[in-house]
């Protein structure tokens, strides 16, 4: 299975878009891949103020002001931008400021970019619902701001973990975020996965 590439721009594809940021992008396209309904998935870069440092080295320092990122091209009618959403939030932790797990910097931090309106509305309802029932026994840190410019990410980084499952990173951190979205979220998964 493959996260798909996109070509052309964002407007010219069929479906909807949504950009969220989990931690390493590894991750958050491995876990976006497999959702039935989800028609391509783009790692990238957003939030920071200049396209020059949108690549992986200046990224990595911290100083650029971008997050590792996803750009989720998915079906509505196959599944919501909420389900998006409640998957987001169960597969990484939304408590950690600027990490997730061994992975620290800014360019971890939980992020949702949202790209009209009413990504707005329901990515702020979501959030507010799960502060309030104190999900995670501990403040909610992800952000919730409108999209700027995405940077696609160098090459070698789309479907990084399809091309790579024995890698230490991919074995010890990606896998057991599979398995919790393979426990949790089986009715979202495409039969093929």
């Amino acid at each position: 299975m493959t996260s798909g590439a996109f070509s052309g721009t964002s407007a010219s594809l069929p479906g909807e878009f949504a950009i969220l940021a989990g931690g390493c992008f590894w991750c958050t396209e491995a876990v976006f891949a497999p959702l039935r309904g989800v028609l391509a998935v783009e790692p990238g870069y957003i939030g920071g103020e200049l396209s020059d440092t949108a690549n992986y080295e200046a990224v990595c320092s911290g100083q650029t002001g971008h997050a590792e990122a996803v750009r989720v091209r998915f079906d509505p009618v196959l599944l919501t931008y909420r389900d998006l959403l409640e998957v987001f939030f169960a597969t990484h932790d939304p408590t950690q400021l600027n990490r997730q797990g061994n992975d620290v910097g800014s360019q971890y931090r939980s992020a949702i970019f949202w790209l009209d309106e009413a990504q707005r509305t329901t990515a702020q309802a979501l959030l507010d619902g799960l502060q309030q029932s104190d999900a995670y026994g501990a403040p909610i840190v992800t952000e919730v701001v409108a999209a700027g410019e995405f940077f696609p990410a160098e090459a070698y980084h789309h479907d990084y973990y399809r091309r790579n499952p024995q890698q230490g990173y991919c074995a010890f951190v990606i896998a057991p975020k599979l398995g919790k979205l393979r426990a949790k979220f089986a009715n979202l998964l495409k039969n093929d996965a």
